[in-house]
C-alpha cells in the first residue's frame, strides 16, 4: 500500500470518528457509502475498511443486509462505559503515579496549566471553544496516566474516554467549579506522590461527571 493512500486512509478514519463522537453524524443514522463518498472524499474502499475498523472499536454499528450505523445511545450504555474508566483508569493512575519520573511530572505540570487557562475561560462565560476544552480534558486524563508503562491500558482507556466523550458532546453541559477542583486536587495528589488519594478523587470526578450527563440527557428528553 502506498504512503499516499495510508495516508487518505487515516485521514478518513478520523474524520469520521471525529464527527461520530462529537455529534455531527448522529446516533442512529445510517451511514450510506455513496454520500460518505462526497462528503469525506474517500472512495468505497477506503470507507469500508474504515467503517470496518470502527465497528471493531464499538463507534460504528453493522447490521448485516443493511450496512452502518452511528450505534445508538443509553443511560444504560453510559453507565458502563464510565464503570469500565474507573476501573481502568483508576489502576492506570496509581501505576502512573509510583511509576512516573521527571518527564513525566513536567509533562502533567504542562497538560493541567493548559486545562486550568482553558477552565478559567469556561468559568467566566467563554464557551466558543468547547473541542479545545475537551482536548486539553484528554490531554490532562493521558498525562495523569502515562507513566503505567502498559500500552494496551493505555489504548483501551483511550477508545474508552472517546466514547464517554461521545456522550458527554451530545448533551454538553459544563459542571463548573466543581470539576475545577477536581481536576486540582488530582494534579496535587499525583505530584504529592499519593496514588490512592488521586484514584479516589478520579472515581469521584467521573462518576460525579456521569450523574451530571445522565441528568442532562433525561433533561433532554423531557424537554
Amino acid at each position: 500500500m502506498s504512503k499516499q493512500s495510508v495516508t487518505v486512509g487515516l485521514s478518513t478514519y478520523e474524520k469520521i470518528k471525529h464527527d461520530i463522537i462529537f455529534g455531527i453524524l448522529e446516533p442512529g443514522a445510517k451511514l450510506k457509502l455513496e454520500h460518505l463518498k462526497t462528503r469525506y472524499e474517500a472512495s468505497v474502499s477506503t470507507l469500508r475498511e474504515t467503517l470496518n475498523r470502527l465497528t471493531s472499536e464499538g463507534f460504528v454499528s453493522a447490521a448485516e443486509q443493511r450496512g452502518f450505523f452511528v450505534p445508538p445511545v443509553s443511560p444504560e450504555d453510559l453507565t458502563e462505559i464510565a464503570n469500565l474508566r474507573v476501573l481502568l483508569e483508576c489502576h492506570a493512575l496509581k501505576e502512573s503515579v509510583e511509576n512516573g519520573d521527571t518527564e513525566w511530572e513536567a509533562n502533567l505540570v504542562a497538560a493541567h496549566h493548559k486545562l486550568n487557562v482553558m477552565e478559567k475561560r469556561m468559568l467566566a462565560g467563554d464557551d466558543s471553544e468547547k473541542e479545545t476544552w475537551k482536548r486539553f480534558d484528554w490531554e490532562f486524563h493521558l498525562a495523569l496516566i502515562q507513566a503505567c508503562n502498559s500500552q494496551n491500558l493505555l489504548s483501551l482507556h483511550s477508545t474508552l474516554y472517546d466514547k464517554y466523550l461521545r456522550y458527554q458532546m451530545l448533551v454538553l453541559t459544563y459542571r463548573g467549579e466543581e470539576a475545577v477542583q477536581e481536576h486540582r486536587d488530582m494534579f496535587d495528589a499525583a505530584l504529592a506522590r499519593d496514588g490512592d488519594e488521586a484514584a479516589t478523587v478520579l472515581k469521584r470526578h467521573i462518576l460525579r461527571g456521569l450523574e451530571h450527563t445522565l441528568a442532562a440527557m433525561r433533561a433532554e428528553e423531557a424537554s
